[in-house]
């Protein structure tokens, strides 16, 4: 993302009239500092400098001394602890972003306690990579119900891993693992596979979609169906994979059970009464038609079906690349520089 920005920058000079001064970036460890933006050579240039651990203080109070304005802060990393500056943040001055999702699913009161400080203090917060990496998700759905179009149904395929796994499986007579060990390898899955396998991910964006019509739903409401064997689900990632082909039997029987012209897909649905508290979130993993959207998918392509009372009988439809690993970090980077281009549009 950094070197999409700094490649970017003159260009979105002479275009937009928006000068894009990368001052701070902070590591876990490292922090490196420059008012008049850093250079080319700043991978170099962060390891050259001394251990810092109170990152967030040191930006603040250089960017004060500095009279920098217009502030955005940008987190791309997947820390939980970090997410507890983000108050801090916006009381003084910056706008946020982030390529994550703990902030949006963390415990609800949490979750408005940061919406009513954004609201406080005037500030915007953007996620959209949070569930479709470069697709548009987020912004359609809230395009939608701050326009007043009441959404009855979200459905889809959340994960590029898990689509290029079961698009591969269903039609084909290898094992499953042979495909789990490909996706590894291609870096279409975490470098621990089962974190894409337990569900936990589709159920998180599923949350955050859920939120984004202001429903009240904890992530515990979610019913996930795990794709993990219960006596692979605890053991050490190296000892996984050294029994991954006990794995193939379950997937075996779930090919069987297939009807000509059907395939497998890991779908999250998001249906109920969507204008009470709660909605109903289901992750799961379902026979389809291999000629209907959802069957027809390929490669690691994501796929999200917006119901709306306007558009019941033809959902919105927004199909491309795939969201998380199956991405790729230039999608994901894009996504993230969208997302700072619409930050600095407001400004």
């Amino acid at each position: 993302m950094i070197n999409q920005i700094l490649k970017s920058k003159k260009k979105i000079l002479e275009k937009k009239n928006l000068n894009l001064n990368i001052f701070a970036i902070a590591g876990s460890e490292k922090l490196l500092l420059n008012e008049k933006g850093i250079s080319k050579n700043w991978r170099k240039e962060i390891e050259s400098v001394s251990v810092s651990k109170h990152h967030t203080t040191a930006i603040i109070d250089y960017a004060t001394a500095n009279h920098l304005e217009n502030l955005v802060a940008i987190d791309n990393t997947s820390s939980a602890d970090f997410v507890e500056n983000y108050v801090t943040y916006i009381e003084n001055g910056f706008d946020l972003i982030s390529s994550h999702k703990i902030a949006n699913t963390q415990q609800y009161t949490k979750y408005k306690n940061l919406r009513s400080c954004l609201k406080k203090y005037n500030k915007t917060y953007l996620y959209e990579t949070n569930v479709g990496a470069g697709l548009p998700i987020i912004d359609t759905i809230r395009v939608l119900h701050e326009s007043g179009e009441n959404i009855t149904r979200i459905k889809g395929v959340f994960s590029g891993s898990l689509s290029y796994l079961f698009n591969s499986f269903s039609e084909s007579d290898k094992p499953f693992s042979y495909f789990l060990k490909k996706a590894v390898k291609k870096g279409y899955t975490e470098p621990d596979p089962r974190k894409d396998l337990s569900g936990n991910d589709v159920a998180r964006k599923l949350l955050i979609l859920a939120r984004e019509l202001d429903l009240e739903n904890e992530f515990d409401d979610i019913v996930i169906d795990n794709l993990i064997p219960k006596e692979l689900r605890d053991v050490e990632t190296q000892q996984f994979f050294k029994n991954i082909e006990k794995i193939d039997e379950f997937y075996k029987y779930k090919r069987a059970e297939l009807k000509k012209g059907e395939v497998l897909r890991y779908i999250g649905d998001l249906s109920g009464n969507l204008q009470e508290n709660k909605g109903d979130l289901k992750v799961s993993l379902v026979k389809v038609p291999n000629d209907s959207p959802l069957g027809s998918l390929k490669g690691s392509d994501s796929i999200f079906e917006i119901y709306t009372e306007s558009y019941n009988d033809n959902p919105i439809t927004i199909i491309g690349a795939g969201a998380g690993a199956g991405a790729g970090a230039d999608v994901t980077a894009r996504g993230v520089f969208g997302d700072l281009l619409r930050v600095a549009d407001k400004k």
